[in-house]
């Protein structure tokens, strides 16, 4: 089936067009690295930390992301996100953990330091009929990926109570509001001690105004630490 399918829908690269892969080498080596930032204030932080005058209850405790949202991962996250292209998640994946390999980033110190226990990644949801819609949840899938691949657990914690706009077409002091109380945590893990340390993964960080929606509602729900990691910003 998949030479079938290869074969009328060969694979191309997301960057330059090249045949036979969805992300060639040349174009994930020119993916666009700046400082990792503090994901309160957006200023340089070191290993992408909250800095510790930035540091709120119900905050995020840190973000990491792979690059900067343009040229070749611009492609490659619209591919995903509107393509219904699975195959890139697992590629934008092994992307990410190579990254993470050569720079070692501190979220990955501290899941390395706690040996990956009462760790849980957790996807930012969609809403139902948006799902269904492009058939799966790219920041889903990423998740289930990210988790096999580190031996964490995978859980889908949080449930979207409403439809909501698209933050893209929204200027920044809108998104806060639009995305507001649009996050609770799903009935069947209410009352669960096991949320412990979460990373909160989505595809992209613009402003921050859904992933620290997402993390306010799980420390409200018992989480210790929740870092949030995209693939771009």
């Amino acid at each position: 089936m998949n030479l079938i399918f290869d074969l009328f829908f060969p694979k191309r690269c997301v960057g330059c067009g090249k045949f036979d892969t969805y992300f060639c080498q040349d174009c994930v080596r020119n993916i666009k690295q700046e400082d990792l930032v503090c994901p309160k204030c957006e200023k340089p932080a070191v290993g992408g930390a909250t800095h510790p005058i930035c540091r709120r209850p119900y905050g995020l405790d840190g973000l990491w992301s792979l690059g900067i949202y343009q040229d070749s991962l611009r492609s490659a996250i619209k591919k995903l996100k509107y393509k219904w292209v699975k195959e890139l998640a697992e590629v934008l994946v092994d992307i990410t953990l190579v990254y993470w390999a050569k720079y070692q980033p501190f979220v990955l110190d501290q899941i390395k330091k706690d040996g990956g226990q009462g760790w849980v990644v957790v996807p930012v949801p969609l809403f139902w009929w948006r799902e269904n819609s492009r058939g799966y949840n790219q920041s889903a899938e990423i998740d289930k990926l990210l988790a096999s691949k580190l031996g964490l657990e995978y859980g889908e914690y949080l449930k979207r109570t409403r439809h909501t706009k698209s933050q893209a077409r929204l200027k920044s002091d809108e998104r806060h509001k639009n995305i507001r109380g649009a996050f609770e945590l799903d009935s069947r893990f209410r009352g669960n001690d096991r949320l412990g340390n979460v990373l909160l993964i989505d595809d992209v960080w613009t402003t921050g105004s859904t992933l620290r929606e997402c993390c306010y509602i799980l420390k409200r729900s018992g989480a210790k630490k929740v870092w949030a990691l995209t693939l771009a910003r």
